[in-house]
């Protein structure tokens, strides 16, 4: 079952007093219900503007996107989003911060202390519950921002760098963190990264975009079963390959530029 479908997208954006940017040309692609799906790509390409479109946080100006066979037209609680800066209230504590979305839908108190008790678990974020964002690292500050996402219980997990301002041991360790609970909680992961080696690590395909306006170049299957290692010299020759696509779509745009 395709969980996300996003079919001949256009996104143009119309500056009052200036010409029109067109970000997003005729992009189409699916996520499968359960699939890690990585889209990559140079920046100012479009990857966040598809994310926000397909999260129901920004419209579109042609084509559809549709998530569990219906139409996006506003955030939905089918629809979890995780970004680079995991936005938490830093008058709350992290556990009312996870359970933030449980109350505004009214579910029962009992039934959210269940399932906030849950994701605090399974993110390790037992010792720091009572604890208010400016108390924590980057990294559980992510942390929280994910249970926070998963809390709700959605049907897709949209993911927008999430580990891009965070050290290098520390992404490696919320990297795996996440294939483990993308195994336990069989979730469909959309996640849009500028590291192409994250990318292949983390994904079941890999989507990259064109240069400005965005469109789908080419799409890459990770044939590596999990969980995986980071010493699979696989890996190593697949970022390879999309490197090396990179640099020859790059010949054909000129000054344009990629962050990998």
């Amino acid at each position: 079952m395709e969980m996300i479908q996003v079919d001949n997208v256009s996104k143009e954006y119309n500056a009052q007093g200036e010409d029109a940017t067109l970000a997003l040309k005729d992009v189409s692609l699916h996520v499968n219900d359960g699939e890690f799906v990585c889209l990559v790509g140079p920046s100012g390409c479009g990857k966040s503007t598809l994310l926000s479109i397909v999260a129901g946080l920004l419209g579109h100006s042609a084509g559809s996107i549709s998530v569990a066979g219906t139409k996006v037209t506003e955030t939905s609680r089918d629809i979890g989003v995780v970004f680079q800066d995991a936005s938490l209230f830093p008058w709350k504590t992290i556990k009312k911060n996870i359970a933030y979305g449980l109350s505004i839908a009214n579910v029962p108190k009992e039934e959210q202390e269940k399932r906030v008790a849950k994701y605090i678990k399974l993110m390790g974020l037992n010792d720091f519950e009572a604890k208010y964002p400016s108390q924590l690292s980057g990294g559980m500050k992510q942390r929280a921002g994910i249970a926070r996402a998963l809390v709700m219980d959605p049907k897709v997990i949209l993911m927008d760098e999430p580990f891009s301002a965070l050290d290098y041991l520390t992404r490696r360790t919320l990297q795996d963190e996440l294939l483990r609970l993308r195994e336990q909680e069989k979730k469909t992961v959309f996640f849009v990264t500028h590291d192409i080696n994250e990318a292949v690590y983390l994904a079941d395909r890999v989507i990259l975009l064109t240069p400005r306006p965005g469109t789908v170049q080419k799409e890459y299957v990770i044939d590596r079963p999990f969980p995986r290692s980071r010493q699979d010299s696989y890996f190593v020759s697949k970022a390879a390959e999309i490197v090396a696509d990179i640099g020859s779509d790059a010949s054909n745009h000129s000054g344009a530029e990629y962050n990998i």
